[in-house]
């Protein structure tokens, strides 16, 4: 498995790559956020350890525009800043965890763990398009059409939607939707499944559009064509 590392502290970068390394990873650097971005998009990576304070853009930034690109490799946000706020930014702009330094090596590895098992998991199922309403998921080709136009979405994007849509009309829990697109047991933040639900509304719900993806309060969320936005 392929690991990115990127901070602009060299101390830091070499004891994660000592570490990573002799934890079985494959472990590739980068000291700012262009060449996080040059890596990331230009070689296959698995997971993206990436640095939050960095001297060209922000690590939020670099992770806005990784997912702007269509780039849904996991990325797990390392950051000295413990603020809700500064957790939600960071969950908003794509990151799917989050790791305050200080932090232990053990619980970095564990973290990594975690991100690799999920992204290996798929909500499997026939090859048969997909349809609800205006939108058509398409399992063989991977593509999501909304009104018969192509819609971009991340690979987290594209599970979440995917699982919704194969028990569209139907009621799933967040453990549910969390254990179906992150895995079993989740161990990471639960406010991840909020966060790509609006990624989802975004994308798929413009303003004037009916709303597709519905939220049943105390209990999750549900795929069911309803009033139009405003």
């Amino acid at each position: 498995m392929r690991v990115l590392i990127v901070d602009d502290d060299p101390a830091l970068r070499r004891l994660l790559v000592n570490e990573l390394s002799e934890a079985g990873y494959s472990c590739a650097e980068a000291a700012t956020g262009t060449q996080a971005l040059a890596l990331a998009s230009g070689s296959p990576t698995d997971v993206v350890v990436l640095d939050w304070t960095l001297p060209d853009v922000s690590g939020v930034e670099v992770c806005r525009r990784l997912r702007a690109d269509g780039i849904g490799t996991p990325v797990l946000m390392l950051t000295a800043r413990d603020d809700v706020r500064e957790r939600v930014e960071a969950l908003d702009a794509g990151a799917d965890d989050y790791l305050t330094k200080p932090f232990s090596l053990e619980e970095l590895l564990a973290r990594l763990r975690a991100q690799l098992r999920r992204g290996e998991l798929q909500p499997g199922g026939p090859d048969e398009p997909l349809r609800h309403g205006p939108l058509l998921l398409d399992p063989a080709s991977r593509e999501v059409r909304l009104e018969g136009a192509a819609v971009h979405l991340t690979l987290r994007e594209y599970t979440l939607l995917e699982v919704l849509l194969r028990h569209a009309e139907q009621v799933l829990t967040r453990q549910d939707l969390l254990a179906a697109v992150w895995g079993e047991p989740f161990d990471g933040d639960p406010s991840l499944l909020d966060a790509y639900v609006r990624y989802l509304r975004r994308k798929l719900e413009p303003p004037g559009a009916p709303t597709l993806i519905q939220t049943v309060r105390g209990v999750g969320f549900m795929l069911r064509e309803g009033p139009a936005r405003g």
